[in-house]
């Protein structure tokens, strides 16, 4: 059970040009950002609904009303991603398990994680990276240095935690909302959530665009 566990999301505010940028195009920087805050809300509301110590909001940006109550909110550190990652576990002091805010197929069973027979938790994404990552003893050492947006980096990440000795228990692997396609697929697989909403609100608003362009200007942009 997770009621002594923290749970720790990581997130930017979703502001147009700053986030989703691999969804454009097919959508413009305001609909990706749009996006971004539908699968960020889907994300926090897992977490409120998950029993938690405490639910901690790691922010690049200042939040919004996005944000449902019950959360602490505090700024990222400065540097890379791994420096951002082990800043956000050196705030902890007992048991802790972070995610990020590209997969709002997340659910609250998911993330009720508990740390009686294991050590550490290790959710690992379909891109090669990892969406969720559990420590009983949070150690911000476990991160630094581990090279981040690369297909090796939950492979380097899990061998760190194996390395260290730790007991590591898996989680079902999630796939990230990077590209359109994963848009598609990531909708399907929580119909019901504001992100296959605010999906196919702006696939609608794509296909009306294309359907007022002209054909030699969609050649063009292509």
């Amino acid at each position: 059970m997770t009621a002594t566990t923290t749970l720790l999301v990581i997130a930017k505010e979703p502001r147009p040009g700053r986030v989703k940028t691999r969804l454009t195009p097919p959508f413009t920087p305001v609909e990706a950002a749009a996006l971004a805050e539908a699968s960020l809300a889907d994300t926090l509301r897992a977490v409120a609904a998950t029993p938690a110590r405490r639910r901690v909001l790691v922010l690049a940006g200042e939040p919004g009303p996005w944000l449902p109550p019950g959360f602490d909110v505090v700024p990222q550190c400065a540097g890379g991603l791994d420096e951002r990652l082990a800043d956000a576990f050196a705030g902890c002091a007992g048991p802790a398990l972070l995610i990020g805010m590209d997969t709002p197929q997340v659910t609250p069973d998911l993330l009720d994680v508990d740390f009686a027979d294991c050590d550490a938790y290790f959710g690992p994404a379909e891109d090669g990276g990892f969406w969720a990552l559990g420590l009983s003893r949070p150690e911000p050492a476990l991160l630094r240095g581990v090279p981040m947006s690369s297909p090796v980096t939950g492979a380097v990440q899990r061998e760190r935690l194996l390395a260290a000795g730790l007991r590591v228990r898996e989680l079902p692997p999630l796939r990230d909302v990077d590209t359109a396609a994963d848009a598609r697929a990531v909708a399907e697989l929580a119909p019901h959530g504001r992100f296959a909403a605010r999906l196919a609100v702006c696939t609608a608003a794509g296909e009306q665009r294309a359907a007022c362009t002209p054909a030699g200007e969609q050649r063009a942009a292509r």
